[in-house]
């Protein structure tokens, strides 16, 4: 079955911005009371914002200041984390481009806000190259739900089955894998990643372009 189109993760795949998230929460935060500690931190980390948001004022209950407007404090610090550190994943735009030229429609599925989107897609400068970009926040859950993926496709015009997306966390290859897609799993060279959920690896992106797209 021939694959007609590809669609990208944003965090650790397109970027390495997981990190970001990690800080932006924890200073966003901490600044109305809440104990952010390590343990807590873990169990939100392929959560929406919305829902992180949610976990930690269900936790630390803070006044003054609605939940959508302390979540966009922390979308608003990762944006400019993204905009001023270097975090682009290496080789990323030539291996979107080689896509691009070989016909593949391209988009990106991502549990983060669209303003995060166009904030790192603004920064890679490949925007023109997406022929799909969209958002868990406009979907009633996030991934590991396949809602993301299956609206990333539609948009496309593209059926899943001929779709593949690549993912690096086990949630995001799940929510691929229930969408109906093909799934790669991008590691950065990160050895002990091995989720067998993906149908293929790929260890970097300048590596070699991988033989199931270029051809």
């Amino acid at each position: 079955m021939a694959l007609k189109a590809v669609i990208f993760d944003m965090d650790g795949v397109l970027v390495d911005s997981e990190g970001f998230w990690a800080r932006a929460e924890r200073e966003v935060f901490s600044s109305y009371g809440v104990q952010v500690t390590d343990e807590l931190a873990s169990q939100t980390k392929y959560m929406t914002t919305t829902e992180v948001t949610e976990f930690w004022y269900g936790k630390f209950p803070w006044e003054n200041l609605d939940i959508p407007s302390v979540e966009q404090e922390v979308v608003s610090k990762v944006i400019e984390l993204i905009q001023v550190e270097n975090c682009t994943m290496s080789g990323i735009e030539e291996f979107i481009k080689a896509l691009k030229n070989k016909e593949y429609k391209i988009g990106l599925a991502t549990n983060a806000p669209i303003r995060v989107a166009d904030a790192v897609l603004e920064k890679l400068q490949v925007r023109d190259f997406f022929d799909a970009i969209h958002s868990a926040e406009f979907e009633e859950k996030g991934k590991p739900h396949p809602a993301v993926y299956l609206t990333s496709a539609k948009q496309l015009g593209i059926l899943p089955e001929y779709c593949i997306a690549i993912e690096d966390s086990h949630s995001g290859l799940k929510a691929a894998k229930a969408a109906g897609m093909k799934t790669i799993v991008f590691t950065n060279n990160d050895k002990s990643i091995d989720f067998e959920l993906a149908d293929f690896k790929i260890q970097n992106f300048k590596e070699g372009l991988l033989p199931v797209l270029i051809h």
